[in-house]
């Protein structure tokens, strides 16, 4: 018999270890008492993790000893209340947790690369929606801060799109910065995230204007980010398009959740996933 312990039941575990130190253990104190909330929200994370549906992940747990055993759960949860542990995934309740994540893995960066990316609002193949005439206009977007030395997920925020990465700049910079080893770090962006927020010293290339690069700061930053180029400093970008890359292949490029607000929420769901993952 093979003791290898399955990749669920060790997602499973860290998940219910974080969601113990984020979340209360009972919603109320006259509540049934079946199952504890982070018992309930790790449930919920290690859903997202295998792409289930609620009423899947009723079935998947009713055949999962193993993943039972690491959650400590008696009764199996039925669908609805997995639906509704998931509406305390809050924003303010997930950058919680990643921030009591990354503090106990005692994560510091000198580089911090951020980037952003579009989900499918529908589960349709495009196939499907072209022939049909349902092509979206708008999708979400998630962007993400990613540390280039230990390619997690410093900061995530979502939006719509088609829009322009400018106003994910400030969001992410702000909470990530708790994660930089000094006071000075290096910023690394795509020319996506130029505009009026972009402080000194931050690569990220100026986008050129039929005139060309005329102000004196944009000159100074667009030779700044040559000579980064040049030295593989700015290379060091392409990390963030691969932990991209990783949660589309893994948790899947679209939205499945049906409410605005939970849709809203998904890209920043997912971006927690991702560091539970790795």
């Amino acid at each position: 018999m093979n003791n290898r312990k399955s990749q669920y039941v060790v997602f499973a575990e860290v998940a219910y270890q974080l969601a113990q130190k984020t979340f209360p253990r009972y919603s109320h104190a006259k509540s049934p008492h079946l199952y504890t909330v982070p018992q309930l929200i790790a449930c919920v994370l290690l859903m997202h993790y295998v792409r289930k549906t609620y009423r899947d992940m009723e079935e998947w747990l009713l055949a999962s000893e193993a993943i039972c055993q690491a959650l400590e759960l008696q009764t199996i949860p039925d669908h609805t209340t997995l639906y509704r542990a998931a509406k305390r995934l809050k924003v303010s309740k997930l950058d919680q947790m990643y921030r009591t994540l990354l503090d106990d893995w005692e994560v510091q960066e000198d580089q911090m690369a951020a980037d952003t990316t579009g989900f499918s609002p529908t589960q349709a193949s495009l196939h499907y929606l072209s022939r049909s005439g349902g092509l979206y206009k708008q999708y979400y977007k998630g962007g993400y801060m990613v540390g280039t030395k230990s390619q997690f997920i410093l900061a995530a925020v979502s939006g719509l799109g088609p829009a322009p990465d400018i106003p994910f700049l400030a969001p992410l910079r702000r909470k990530a910065k708790r994660f930089a080893r000094r006071r000075k770090y290096l910023l690394l962006a795509d020319s996506g995230f130029d505009g009026k927020q972009v402080l000194p010293g931050e690569l990220i290339p100026p986008r050129r204007n039929t005139g060309g690069i005329q102000r004196a700061d944009r000159v100074e930053r667009f030779e700044l980010v040559s000579q980064a180029r040049l030295d593989g400093v700015y290379g060091q970008r392409w990390k963030c398009e691969t932990v991209n890359s990783v949660i589309k292949r893994k948790l899947g490029d679209e939205i499945r959740a049906r409410k605005p607000l939970h849709r809203y929420r998904e890209p920043i769901v997912k971006g927690l996933v991702y560091n539970l993952h790795v």
